[in-house]
């Protein structure tokens, strides 16, 4: 006998990575959002976990490539492929109903990109697509109640863009999404490293300087790295040693963007809204709220209470799941 699963389902479709929420399981499946393609044959040789291995590691006709690009599709076929693959990974190829799904996209998504993704999702098999703002999600999947009359800020920093967003009754009051997010730290440490080193870092190299010891705030002890790459003077392989010190200078300009978004988002909140946010604080969400300090930063800058939700990075994805529950309530939604 066939047993029915559970058709509704929550993507967070993110530049660094996708990650699916199935009702009832959770978060199932998170990979990079990474396609490896042959030049020659336009033919996709890996997408995912297994496409991200290759990034700058490929011979020249295989090339591995982020159909996102700071939280919007940039290469509609290839971002197509990429979500069929992940459903049918995530969902199994053996229902007998297409899922309802629902997508999440930067607050600052234009129509014709909004459109893009539903088109998308669409051909990837949905037989309903809800599109929902990053930042809702985010409040949703941290387990803050959207529905009361209260004012809420959200920051989700991704890997392309930062949304900021002061939520209230279920909407967005004020939002902005800036395009300074995880991979531009990665940009800043790569610039840097170039400019004070001579050292020529790989995109993956300056990810993992960002996670080991990056720092928006100085931390209270000072960490060192070895760090590979190519001299560029000598055009030789060279190992450094960096210290968590370094990268604060380094991360300093695409910190303080975020910062300055977030105070433009308070300047324009309504009184009241603002006083909420004063007693209640600000939540972080995404993985760029990871970067050690960067809390400590904002709430420098603003004085206001500054906390990461529970679990970051999977918070836009849950509440992507869940925005399902509770505009299609089923009697059982939590919401509800």
């Amino acid at each position: 006998m066939f047993t029915m699963m559970s058709n509704d389902i929550g993507i967070d479709l993110g530049t660094a990575s996708i990650l699916v929420y199935i009702k009832g399981k959770g978060v199932v499946l998170k990979e990079p959002s990474v396609v490896a393609i042959d030049r020659d044959t336009n033919k996709i040789m890996a997408i995912g976990e297994a496409a991200r291995l290759m990034i700058g590691r490929t011979p020249g006709n295989i090339v591995a490539v982020r159909p996102l690009r700071q939280g919007v599709i940039s290469d509609y076929t290839v971002t197509e492929k990429m979500m069929k693959y992940f459903i049918e990974k995530a969902v199994g190829k053996k229902t007998l109903r297409k899922p309802r799904i629902s997508v999440c996209i930067p607050s600052g998504a234009t129509e014709v990109e909004k459109k893009a993704v539903e088109d998308a999702t669409y051909q990837a098999g949905a037989r309903e697509v809800t599109i929902i703002e990053e930042p809702v999600a985010a409040a949703i999947g941290a387990g803050i109640d959207i529905s009361k009359a209260c004012g809420n800020m959200i920051v989700d920093i991704g890997g392309g863009t930062a949304d900021i967003a002061v939520i209230s009754l279920g909407g967005t009051v004020v939002s902005t999404s800036i395009k300074t997010a995880g991979d531009d730290f990665d940009e800043a440490l790569v610039r840097y490293m170039r400019k004070k080193h001579n050292l020529l870092i790989g995109e993956r190299t300056a990810e993992e300087i960002k996670i080991n010891i990056g720092a928006a705030s100085r931390r209270p002890e000072v960490l060192t790295m070895e760090v590979r790459g190519r001299n560029l003077v000598t055009g030789l392989p060279k190992t450094i040693v960096v210290t968590s010190d370094e990268t604060l200078e380094a991360l300093r300009e695409p910190a303080m963007q975020i910062v300055d978004a977030v105070h433009n988002v308070l300047e324009r909140t309504p009184p009241e809204l603002a006083a909420d946010i004063f007693d209640r604080g600000i939540v972080l969400t995404g993985g760029g709220s990871l970067l050690s300090g960067l809390d400590t930063l904002i709430e420098e800058k603003t004085g206001i209470t500054t906390m990461i939700a529970e679990d970051p990075l999977t918070a836009v994805a849950i509440g992507t799941g869940k925005f399902i529950e509770f505009t299609h309530g089923d009697g059982k939604s939590e919401f509800n």
